[in-house]
């Protein structure tokens, strides 16, 4: 009997770290790491083993069938956690393949047949010198080469077959890397990339003032990584767990030099595919963090920053024509509305006449619920004065909390109506803010709810020019996937919350029916460049654009 049980070949990964415990071990690699405790003959046990998965695979020696056992489950463990590998042979694992590939020897192969070509407009400069250097430490063998269509301190580099590759641009106030790609859609990123973050920062073009020391070789050993990680068929180093970079867009490292650090972010308005509508409300917030990201967004996401989030939550954000507050129950429910009015607010014209008037949501309901909402409040005559609601309907816990909010805050008593507009909807007036739900209750709620967060934004001397609100048309995201405890009722917001998603669709029909509204899905690639129209687009988001009804 052999020590290597279900071993085979199997070696430690180069660089895996072991600290012994009192009664185990902690393990950690690259990749994976692990924690094995409660018996204080683990460390023998590691020692056993660990020198045979160094160790040639010839020179193995009987052991007990109960340590081998042992033996046996220890390996299964590190298989899961990634801390071993088959390799090719008997060759002696190279570190840095060996350290993350499934097949190191075929990765060693792959960057040993790539010769990636180094293209740039000074193959002599800084630049490429050290993107070079950090090619041929990989494992390559670089060619430089002169690209006198690229900029001053841009380089371009392409290997393998089918070709692959990576652009850097770096200049005295940082520089990026982009995604590895094909040549020709590498070549357009550096220069969409290079105009994006010139217009975000308002720099110097590339190539004038002085570059700090330590840049190029920070960005030039990201681009090597990249690029022979694509080359070897590893993971793009990129794509680490990191939520804030979205599946099908692209993640550009971005550098800053003053003072010098790096970051992959998300290029929500980069090539890629359009993804599927985001599934709840998290996912939604995932895709505005990428949408409204600080270097590379298309708009400027709302935040809540130094804003109250009691008794209503509060976020703003800048729009083209000033600020826009926008108000909800909760903050995440706040960022939502306000993220897709600054979307609206940002679309471009689409005639040399004037601006269209578009309706985004996160999803086609949301969408749809904004858009009848929205038309429902314009029709004439909707907004006429109705009647003043019975005393029951102040006894809905959601309504009794927020008029008596916004009555401490006015210190007074507040002033609203509601009636009926059609069958199953509702159209509530709160101190001047107006909200269209299923029932008379929910729109009340709703318009209290406005009308307290308008007043917040005054109160602290916002000088807001827009105002966003929560509607019931977020409700059905915001339940989506929610599990509610059975003791809760309607005074629990997330209860209420999954009591307007439960009434949507047919409110959505109700308004429907009444307004006569029509509207046209607005798709991607339908006429010039649109960066904010496809990243909407790219991260699941729905563009409608309102073309007829009764008003």
């Amino acid at each position: 009997m052999t020590d290597r049980p279900d071993a085979g070949q199997l070696r430690l990964r180069p660089g895996v770290a072991v600290t012994p415990l009192r009664e185990g071990l902690h393990l950690r690699g690259r990749t994976g790491s692990l924690t094995l405790e409660g018996n204080r003959s683990l460390p023998a046990l590691w020692q056993a083993l660990s020198a045979r998965l160094g160790s040639d695979p010839g020179t193995t020696a009987v052991v007990p069938p109960k340590v081998a056992a042992a033996l046996t489950a220890l390996t299964d463990h590190l298989r899961a956690h990634d801390l071993v590998v088959d390799p090719l042979g008997d060759a002696e694992l190279p570190p840095w393949p060996g350290a993350v590939a499934a097949r190191p020897q075929e990765a060693v192969a792959a960057l040993a047949a790539a010769h990636p070509t180094v293209a740039s407009a000074d193959p002599g400069g800084p630049v490429a010198r050290a993107v070079a250097r950090a090619l041929t430490r990989g494992g390559g063998v670089p060619t430089l080469v002169t690209d006198p269509a690229l900029a001053t301190g841009q380089v371009l580099v392409v290997a393998g077959e089918p070709p692959v590759a990576v652009g850097l641009q770096c200049d005295p106030d940082g520089g990026f890397v982009t995604e590895p790609a094909a040549p020709e859609r590498a070549r357009a990123d550096l220069a969409a990339l290079a105009e994006r973050l010139r217009e975000d920062t308002g720099a110097a073009p590339a190539g004038t003032g002085t570059v700090p020391r330590a840049l190029p070789l920070l960005l030039a050993g990201a681009t090597a990584q990249r690029l022979l990680c694509a080359v070897a068929g590893l993971p793009d180093p990129a794509r680490a767990a990191d939520p804030r970079l979205l599946p099908g867009r692209p993640a550009v490292l971005v550098t800053e030099a003053r003072p010098l650090r790096a970051e992959h972010r998300p290029w929500a308005a980069g090539p890629g595919t359009t993804a599927a509508p985001p599934a709840n409300l998290e996912t939604a917030l995932r895709r505005i963090a990428a949408l409204g990201d600080r270097r590379l967004g298309v708009f400027d996401a709302p935040a809540p920053g130094a804003l109250p989030q009691l008794p209503a939550a509060l976020v703003s954000c800048r729009t083209p024509d000033g600020t826009l507050v926008a108000g909800a129950p909760r903050t995440d429910l706040a960022r939502l509305a306000g993220a897709v009015r600054a979307a609206e607010l940002r679309w471009p014209a689409a005639h040399s006449g004037g601006a269209v008037a578009v309706v985004v949501g996160a999803d086609p309901r949301h969408a749809e619920g904004r858009a009848l909402r929205r038309a429902a409040l314009s029709m004439p005559g909707v907004g006429d004065a109705g009647t003043a609601p019975a005393d029951a309907l102040l006894e809905h816990p959601q309504t009794r909390h927020w008029t008596t909010t916004l009555n401490r805050q006015l210190r007074r008593e507040v002033e609203l109506t509601v009636r009926q507009i059609t069958d199953g909807a509702f159209l509530a007036t709160v101190e001047g803010s107006r909200a269209v739900e299923a029932t008379a209750a929910d729109a009340v709620t709703v318009a209290a709810i406005g009308a307290l967060t308008r007043l917040t934004a005054r109160t602290l001397d916002l000088a807001a020019v827009h105002h966003s609100a929560f509607s019931g048309a977020a409700a059905p995201l915001a339940a989506a996937g929610q599990q509610l405890a059975d003791w809760t009722d309607e005074g629990w917001t997330s209860r209420w919350i999954s009591q307007l998603a439960d009434n949507e669709t047919d409110l959505q029909i109700a308004l429907s029916e009444l307004t006569g509204l029509r509207t046209t899905p607005w798709q991607p690639g339908t006429g010039a460049a649109h960066p904010l129209g496809d990243a909407l687009a790219g991260c699941g988001f729905t563009v409608l654009i309102p073309t007829g009804g009764r008003r």
